[in-house]
């Protein structure tokens, strides 16, 4: 039912900083689909304020069960995704804390199957937009299928399930209009996070650089929640569980990611399947953070709380396996699109924590396949099926079944095995999945923790964190959201929780959107000063390195072969896939007649597409591209987005009417080519300054 217009509802902070907004009149009260009004829209029914969700909280279970099935059969989130099988190996035993066998058989390599996804946009989005990424993975292991569904940032925006379809909703294209698609620069948005405090850490995560990405391969993920490992007593070890490239995690410029949308919308999908397909195996290391009861009660937040972070120099990460990906799907289809990921597949020995959007998660995955797939049967598609061990139990018939169980025992217990026929398998109590023993006996309330209740403190922990240039990047991006926001008061509102992160951050953000800066928001609880931790930033973290970046080099007639040669082997030799671009894509005539082929056409592959470029021309081809907009854009790009460009001597004009000044970035492929390796590792950070504005 529409909220009449003449309802204003009345807003309320609730213990734990979240917000109510109370209706004025029944005609404006939030009601189940079947007409019971609704007494809390934040929070799930808990056995205490941080006990499980319970099962019997059917607002939770309507709310989210509708939301799962609202689009058929694309995933609602994380619709745009690829994937690639690989295997995981244990380095180190963890039998110190866990049962769980893939965590304890040092050596051992497990199938898995990892599908990698944007959040906001359709199947058919671009590969990079300012966006979440999702970071599933799939281990097939001899205890049964362990899904860890996680993202490539190690927080959320919500604290409790039922918000979910809330947050959904209002990132998603705004229901009127159907636009923006795979965006989060829009009103809906901005006006939830403004009213939902604790979005605020999430925010920083998604305005970082680390929502656009370079690649799936230089991306690190996360499983966001808190796990329990239990050990063969069913003691109990808090866990986080970590993926970290081996290339190290990188990012595009925003400016480039926006052109690269338009140049391959696919671009990390193919960057993704070229690897693979060429032998350059991606490989994450596997860590963990453990932390016992009495370490988590002794941090200054609550590991329950899904907006939180711990920081490395707390609690290190603790190294246990890698993870590589070495074999591309044969059909996009049947493996990337069935697969289907459930936080509930874990092995014996690995837990589930009270974190309340954790628990929700437990109900709605189930739930969405059902869905999607249209049948109870999903786990028994070959991308589905448990490989490392059998699956059997008295689940019989339904839509779509592929089995065919033998004898007339569907049921347990019985007793047809002692008169010789059939009787199925039987409960294990000793090898079979247990559960920890947590205390739950508490009074049933809908409440949020009140160790929930900061939503600042671990923001400005982020930022504080982030080296200068990426602080930059922060507020440019948070201006340029803003900036497409129509509604004033959604902006000021915003610019007020951000005064409670960083006062420098909202004043530059107020600038940079020409608005004077709104007061302090109040805060459910004041934000404390924590410790910066480097761990979280990327600039000054990852290797200067070619290895797995691309080199492009645009040749023209008549250029001169030996130094492309050159180049193309210094880059190769470095680690670099090195194409060629030719204004055509029959490929060019070199010096003294010899044919040298094209890998792609420069309209068609700008220096958006490459990490660093080389310009080997004759004087008579670049005198030629000095008429192509195309030429002039592949360089002067290549310039503003802090690339490294090796040139010729003959190219000189080009550079000039590109605007291209010289710095170390800048290099004469006179001197040889290998002078031109170094800077091409990396991005010309110092370059920035001269190249654009930010807030």
């Amino acid at each position: 039912m529409a909220t009449p217009k003449d309802a204003t509802p009345t807003t309320t902070i609730g213990a734990g900083g979240e917000t109510h907004q109370t209706a004025s009149t029944p005609d404006a009260r939030i009601t189940t689909n079947h007409g019971a009004p609704v007494s809390d829209n934040q929070n799930s029914l808990k056995g205490g304020p941080r006990g499980p969700t319970l099962l019997e909280d059917f607002v939770l279970r309507e709310k989210i069960q509708h939301f799962d099935h609202e689009r058929i059969p694309e995933r609602i989130v994380h619709a745009r995704g690829s994937a690639a099988h690989g295997f995981f190996e244990l380095t180190d035993s963890l039998a110190d804390v866990t049962r769980a066998r893939v965590l304890t058989e040092v050596g051992v390599k497990t199938e898995v199957f990892v599908r990698f996804s944007t959040v906001a946009g359709g199947a058919g989005s671009i590969d990079t937009p300012r966006d979440v990424r999702g970071f599933a993975v799939k281990l097939y292991t001899k205890e049964g299928n362990w899904d860890l569904v996680g993202n490539n940032i190690p927080v959320f925006f919500i604290q409790d399930a039922i918000k979910f379809p809330d947050l959904v909703h209002a990132v998603k294209m705004e229901a009127d209009r159907g636009y923006p698609q795979a965006a989060s620069a829009h009103d809906t948005f901005w006006d939830f996070v403004g009213l939902m405090p604790e979005t605020t850490h999430m925010v920083m995560w998604q305005m970082s650089d680390r929502t656009i990405p370079r690649s799936y391969r230089m991306m690190e993920g996360f499983g966001v929640n808190t796990f329990r490992l239990l050990d063969e007593d069913d003691n109990a070890t808090f866990v986080k569980f970590h993926w970290r490239p081996r290339l190290g995690t990188q990012s595009t410029c925003w400016d480039e990611a926006v052109k690269i949308a338009g140049a391959d919308p696919d671009y990390h999908r193919r960057d993704l399947f070229e690897a693979i397909d060429g032998g350059n195996f991606p490989e994450w290391e596997f860590g963990v953070q453990l932390l016992t009861q009495e370490e988590a009660d002794a941090l200054p937040f609550d590991i329950l709380d899904a907006t939180k972070v711990i920081p490395e120099e707390l609690v290190p990460i603790r190294v246990v396996g890698r993870l590589v990906l070495d074999r591309n799907p044969d059909n996009f289809f049947a493996e990337t699109e069935q697969a289907a990921f459930l936080p509930t597949n874990v092995p014996p020995g690995i837990d589930f924590s009270e974190d309340p959007l954790l628990q929700g998660r437990l109900f709605s995955y189930q739930d969405t396949q059902l869905s999607r797939l249209g049948t109870v049967n999903f786990h028994q598609l070959p991308i589905n099926q448990a490989k490392g061990c059998p699956f059997q139990n008295f689940q019989r018939d339904g839509h779509m079944q592929m089995q065919v169980p033998k004898g007339r025992a569907n049921y347990e217990p019985n007793s047809l095995a002692e008169h010789g026929e059939i009787g199925g398998p039987r409960e294990d109590p000793d090898g079979g999945f247990r559960s920890f023993r947590q205390p739950v006996e508490e009074t049933k309330v809908r409440l949020r923790a009140e160790t929930f209740a900061d939503h600042y403190s671990h923001a400005r922990l982020f930022y504080r964190s982030l080296t200068d240039i990426e602080q930059a990047h922060l507020a440019s991006a948070m201006v340029f959201e803003l900036s497409k926001v129509v509604i004033e008061a959604v902006r000021l509102r915003v610019l007020a929780n951000v005064q409670n992160v960083d006062a420098g951050l909202a004043k530059r953000v107020a600038e940079g959107l020409n608005m004077d800066l709104p007061p302090k928001s109040k805060a459910a609880a004041a934000p404390q000063d924590m410790e910066p931790s480097p761990a979280l930033r990327l600039i000054g973290k990852y290797p200067d390195s070619l290895v797995g970046r691309m080199v492009g080099i645009l040749v023209t007639d008549g250029a001169d072969g030996a130094v492309v040669a050159a180049v193309r082997k210094a880059a190769q030799d470095a680690g670099a896939t090195v194409k060629i671009v030719a204004p055509k894509i029959g490929g060019v005539t070199l010096k003294g007649g010899k044919t040298l082929a094209a890998d792609g056409q420069l309209a068609g592959t700008p220096s958006v597409l490459f990490d660093a470029v080389a310009l080997v021309l004759s004087e008579a081809g670049c005198a030629e591209l000095l008429g192509e907009n195309a030429a002039t854009d592949f360089v002067a790009n290549a310039f503003v987005h802090l690339k490294a460009i090796g040139h010729t001597a003959e190219a000189q004009p080009l550079l000039d009417k590109a605007g291209v000044q010289p710095d170390a970035g800048i290099v004469d492929l006179a001197g040889g080519a290998d002078g031109f390796i170094a800077p091409a590792s990396t991005r010309q950070w110092d370059r920035e300054p001269k190249v654009r504005i930010l807030a």
